[in-house]
């Protein structure tokens, strides 16, 4: 049977890791070392996922020079504090490794730096089983999920890998927006962050990660 897919992509945040926590607190952190006043937890929320340059400028309204300053607070807490306080979401591990042993080339494909986010996958023992990792540029001048996204399939290729057929694994609208720039289709992980809107226009929708493995591997 031919598979439906020939590269798996994978959001990061709200998809593989449970980073939430490490995300809040070191958000909180930067906004009162700034002095900016902290949102509510709801919102919060909806910025985790998301560039988070975007969210600096566009949720809480900041200039390039204050979101620059923001963004330098934010990463030093987090990768101090708090990009470890979070934890892999129960049985991704087991589709990773699946998928791996299946031949199934996989990128990640993440709006977080690509430093923080080898760092959390190395803590997390997935690295053996992801061929390659892929995300925001370190200095955000690649962050938005398009971009990201191009720059995973292109690594894929080079690497000789099958990219005639990617699809996304992810949990946000982002996700799906920025996927469906290049064509890419969408499986919606409902177990993540996102609300069940942003689930639109993706091609299926897995309530656990075990419930990827029939639909990459039927």
């Amino acid at each position: 049977m031919t598979r439906p897919f020939t590269a798996i992509l994978f959001d990061l945040d709200g998809t593989i890791s449970d980073s939430a926590p490490g995300i809040l607190e070191s958000m909180t952190h930067t906004f009162t070392t700034v002095g900016v006043p902290v949102p509510d937890h709801a919102t919060l929320m909806s910025f985790v996922g998301p560039p988070i340059l975007d969210t600096f400028h566009d949720a809480m309204g900041m200039d390039a020079r204050q979101a620059e300053h923001t963004l330098a607070v934010y990463r030093e807490h987090y990768l101090s504090h708090g990009a470890l306080d979070s934890a892999m979401f129960d049985g991704i591990d087991v589709v990773l490794h699946t998928l791996h042993q299946a031949g199934l080339p996989i990128s990640t494909a993440t709006s977080k730096p690509e430093t923080p986010a080898t760092y959390i996958l190395e803590h997390y023992g997935l690295t053996g089983d992801i061929d390659i990792i892929t995300g925001a540029s370190d200095d955000e001048v690649r962050s938005s999920k398009a971009d990201v996204v191009a720059e995973a399939l292109r690594r894929l290729d080079a690497r000789g890998f099958d990219v005639s057929r990617p699809v996304l694994v992810g949990d946000r609208r982002h996700d799906v927006e920025g996927a469906a720039v290049h064509g890419v289709p969408t499986i919606f992980a409902e177990w993540g962050y996102g609300s069940p809107e942003e689930a639109e226009g993706t091609v299926a929708r897995a309530a656990t990660p075990l419930d990827l493995l029939p639909i990459l591997l039927p």
